[in-house]
């Protein structure tokens, strides 16, 4: 997608989302987007990266930099309740071109999220031949969304219930039944900083989420009331469920297990147990997969709005007051990414790409005005920024280089098309 940016003119107005989704709906979204690819997919690589003994301390600082972006979030999100969360927000209280990198990189690293969900779907609903069912995924949930915002929260409470009721009868069977041994093949080193580092980061993956509320700003009913209780709520109840499936990992398959295990939360029940956990992890995936083209058509349209993208993902159905036009390019860019890329490739690039998002969100809460601030948000919004780029840092350097490249890219189609809107607008003798 090609950034396309106008001359000193303000943009055309587009027509508004609807405002339809209340607090259980929010914390629906939410619960969904998180409670997704991460918890049945993070733990081996965030296992081997922490080395023995540093997987919790990994997950703490995981949580704790994920409740530092939430605070800022929800601080933000009542203030300016609009679609395109950190977008929106980088624009508002930074600048044009810093909103413009918050942007680019949610669409860009959550393009790349949403097809590494979509593959992890389809590798447990149909692991013989993934790579076609998982770009059928990202078509399906895509015309769900455009169907409408209600569609989408139906979709994602239905999903929750059955996820964490599934997660429920997994984790009391292998607390009462005991798990089934793992050989594991290899024997974990002791930690160290920059592998718990590393570890926390990829655990981040399975918080990212909680913001995506405030990217369906636009859509959410007495948004100053109601975000920051669903961004909060629904962070608070994953980080409960987070750190019990830890400590019921780690009991059962041991930090070197755990690095071993395909499917660890598979891996504590007997075998013939295991295709239901799959059958689930499939479900959570594609609840996670909902939201996240959801956030993405929405900061997508905001982007449209002020001409960063083109004009047409700005365009919302008369019918079903949902950007169309956005979730059809969204879903295509994504099933080109399935066929082309690894999950694992893909989760390190995401994550790299919305920690520097979320880094974008502290700055601008640090910006805003003083009577939009909370009592020691500036203190909670610094140490969020500083946290998110150790934790971008700690990644590995393929990551990183990638990130750059997608970045400098969209940096690099934005000054283009800035410049020829101004010489198109100077030739036809517009005001300057």
């Amino acid at each position: 997608m090609t950034p396309a940016a106008a001359p000193d003119r303000p943009p055309a107005p587009t027509p508004a989302l609807a405002r339809r989704i209340g607090l259980v709906g929010a914390v629906g979204i939410g619960l969904a987007s998180m409670i997704g690819a991460g918890v049945f997919f993070v733990w081996a690589p965030a296992a081997a990266a922490a080395g023995a003994g540093g997987l919790l301390p990994a997950l703490l600082i995981a949580a704790v930099i994920a409740a530092l972006n939430a605070a800022s979030s929800a601080q933000l999100a009542m203030a300016h309740p609009v679609a395109g969360g950190a977008y929106a927000f980088g624009r508002r209280w930074v600048g044009p071109w810093t909103g413009f990198i918050a942007g680019w990189l949610f669409v860009t690293g959550k393009t790349a999220s949403a097809a590494a969900i979509a593959s992890v779907a389809a590798a447990y609903l149909w692991p013989a031949n993934p790579t076609p069912l998982a770009a059928g995924f990202v078509v399906l949930l895509a015309a769900l969304n455009a169907s409408g915002v209600r569609t989408t929260v139906r979709v994602s409470m239905v999903i929750v219930i059955v996820v964490l009721t599934g997660l429920a009868i997994v984790l009391v069977t292998a607390a009462v039944g005991g798990a089934a041994p793992v050989d594991a093949p290899l024997a974990l080193d002791d930690a160290t900083v920059p592998g718990v580092l590393q570890a926390a980061a990829l655990l981040f993956f399975a918080f990212a989420g909680y913001a995506r509320m405030a990217t369906l700003g636009e859509e959410v009913r007495d948004p100053r009331r109601t975000l920051p209780r669903a961004i909060l709520l629904a962070l608070g109840i994953v980080l409960g469920l987070y750190a019990l499936v830890a400590a019921v990992l780690l009991a059962g398959l041991g930090p070197a297990g755990l690095a071993a295990s395909d499917s660890p939360l598979a891996a504590l029940l007997p075998d013939e147990a295991r295709p239901a956990v799959a059958v689930l992890a499939g479900i959570a995936c594609l609840g996670s997969l909902a939201g996240i083209l959801a956030g993405l058509s929405r900061t997508s349209l905001a982007m449209a709005r002020e001409r960063d993208l083109p004009g047409p993902l700005a365009r919302v159905s008369a019918r079903t007051k949902a950007p169309v036009v956005a979730e059809a390019i969204i879903a295509a860019a994504a099933a080109v990414i399935v066929v082309l890329l690894e999950p694992a490739q893909l989760v390190a690039a995401s994550s790299a790409a919305v920690l520097l998002y979320y880094a974008i969100a502290h700055l601008s809460a640090l910006r805003q005005e003083a009577e939009h601030r909370w009592r020691g948000s500036r203190v909670i919004a610094g140490a969020g920024l500083v946290g998110c780029v150790v934790l971008v840092v700690a990644l590995p350097p393929v990551s990183l280089l990638g990130t750059a490249v997608l970045l400098a890219t969209g940096l690099l189609l934005r000054a283009l098309a800035l410049l020829l809107a101004r010489r198109r607008a100077s030739a036809g003798g517009a005001p300057r």
